[in-house]
C-alpha cells in the first residue's frame, strides 16, 4: 500500500508541473532535503543542496518569464515536453516498486500525461486570455498559474490523496474543455466549408 500513497504523492506534485514546471520540483527538493518525504534509491539527488539551488534559479526565471509580454505563450511550446519530463520523473521518484517497467510506466502514463494534460489547459487559458484582451489578462493568468502551483505542490506534500482527488476533477474539467472546443473547431470548418460551396454555386 506504500506504493499507492508514493504514486498519490507523484501525481500531485506532477499535476503542479502543468502550471509550472520547476516549482513542483523545487518543493520535492525542499521536502526532501528536510525529511519530510522519502525519495525511492536512485532519486536521492534531489534532495541535496546543489539541486535546491539549481531548481530554486529555474523556477525565479521561470516564474519571471510568464510576466513577459509575447514570451509568455513562447514558453507555452516548450512548457509541453518538459511538463512531461518532469511528471514522469516526480512520479517515478516516489513509486517505490521493484519492477522497473511498471516503475517509469506509471511515471509516464500518471505523471507525464496528468502534467500533459494540465499544461494543455492552461495553454488554452492563455491563448483565449490573449486573443480576448490583447495580453492585458495573462498577468493574472499567471499569477492563478503561480499560486496553484506553489499551493498545490505543498498540498501534494501534506495531503497526497486529497490532492488527487482535486487532480482528477481538475483533469476532467480540462478534459471537457478540450472537447468542447474541439467539437466548435469542426462546427466552424464544416459552416465554413458550407459556405464556401454555397459561394461556388452561386
Amino acid at each position: 500500500m506504500e506504493w499507492i500513497f508514493g504514486l498519490c504523492l507523484g501525481v500531485g506534485l506532477s499535476a503542479c508541473c502543468g502550471f509550472r514546471v520547476f516549482v513542483p520540483l523545487l518543493v520535492a527538493s525542499l521536502a526532501t532535503k528536510f525529511g519530510w518525504v522519502a525519495m525511492t534509491p536512485g532519486f536521492e539527488w534531489m534532495g541535496t543542496w546543489t539541486a535546491f539551488f539549481v531548481l530554486a534559479t529555474a523556477t525565479l526565471l521561470e516564474v519571471g518569464a510568464y510576466y513577459i509580454p509575447w514570451l509568455d505563450n513562447a514558453l507555452d511550446t516548450i512548457a509541453m515536453p518538459l511538463a512531461f519530463a518532469a511528471g514522469t520523473l516526480l512520479t517515478t521518484s516516489f513509486v517505490d516498486v521493484d519492477i522497473p517497467l511498471l516503475k517509469w510506466g506509471l511515471g509516464i502514463i500518471a505523471g507525464g500525461g496528468t502534467a500533459s494534460l494540465i499544461q494543455t489547459g492552461t495553454s488554452m487559458l492563455r491563448l483565449g486570455s490573449t486573443a480576448t484582451t490583447g495580453g492585458l489578462g495573462n498577468p493574472v493568468v499567471a499569477s492563478t498559474e503561480n499560486v496553484l502551483s506553489f499551493g498545490l505542490s505543498f498540498l501534494a506534500i501534506l495531503l497526497p490523496v486529497l490532492t488527487v482527488i482535486l487532480v482528477i476533477g481538475l483533469l476532467i474539467f480540462i478534459g471537457r474543455l478540450i472537447a468542447t472546443r474541439g467539437l466548435r473547431t469542426k462546427k466552424a470548418r464544416i459552416n465554413g466549408a458550407g459556405t464556401t460551396m454555397r459561394n461556388n454555386l452561386n
